[in-house]
């Protein structure tokens, strides 16, 4: 009899979790394009299951998808907190930079000389205007130096869906409150980002 009411007890937790698990992609999918109620709480469902979930994805779908759908809800989730805080980073990949950049690289990151050969010398610029300490990485390895050497409360994360949420996940946890903007392209060199969704995202998250 016992074991009837644990076994029952099990399918229950199964069911529910199913249950919950495909409200919470549901919810992710509808961030998207507009705003979501409990956006944090359906986010950290998908943490949760993050993996079981994946696998599911890469069977049968694509897993950018996923993490596009994940990184979206945690933004809406993540919004207002980011608003208020006052010691920002902003992350970004190497992988955007010039074929002949000069920079050197430290393990805080590559160290922009200001040459003019590709966006990062315009983006170090209006990272000081909005406030942003600009560290250009090569992984998210780096992120951990950063982190323990910056005094931080909030991190703005440029990079392709997959290394933001798996940046997210990372610093979730920390007191450092994420939000990510993702590249029009994946790969490891010659990367872009819409660099006016940039600026307008900097802008709308003033305090």
């Amino acid at each position: 009899m016992i074991y009837d009411l644990i076994g029952f007890g099990i399918f229950i937790i199964i069911i529910f979790s199913v249950i919950l698990t495909l409200l919470a992609l549901f919810v992710s999918r509808l961030s998207l394009n507009r705003n979501v109620w409990l956006a944090g709480f359906f986010a950290n469902i998908l943490d949760f299951f993050y993996l079981p979930i994946k696998s599911v994805f890469f069977k049968f779908s694509d897993t950018r998808i996923f993490d596009e759908w994940m990184v979206s809800l945690k933004n809406t989730a993540h919004r207002s907190d980011f608003i208020k805080t006052q010691h920002r980073l902003l992350l970004t990949p190497h992988c955007m930079r010039s074929l002949e950049c000069p920079a050197p690289s430290t393990r805080f990151g590559i160290e922009c000389m200001s040459c003019g050969k590709c966006i990062f010398s315009q983006m170090k610029e209006d990272a000081q205007k909005y406030n942003y300490q600009l560290h250009i990485v090569a992984g998210s390895s780096y992120v951990r130096h950063i982190i323990k050497k910056r005094s931080a409360d909030g991190a703005l994360l440029v990079a392709c869906n997959y290394e933001l949420n798996k940046v997210m996940r990372s610093l979730k946890g920390k007191n450092i409150v994420t939000y990510g903007v993702p590249m029009l392209n994946d790969g490891c060199f010659d990367t872009k980002v819409d660099y006016d969704n940039l600026l307008n995202v900097m802008e709308s998250l003033k305090e």
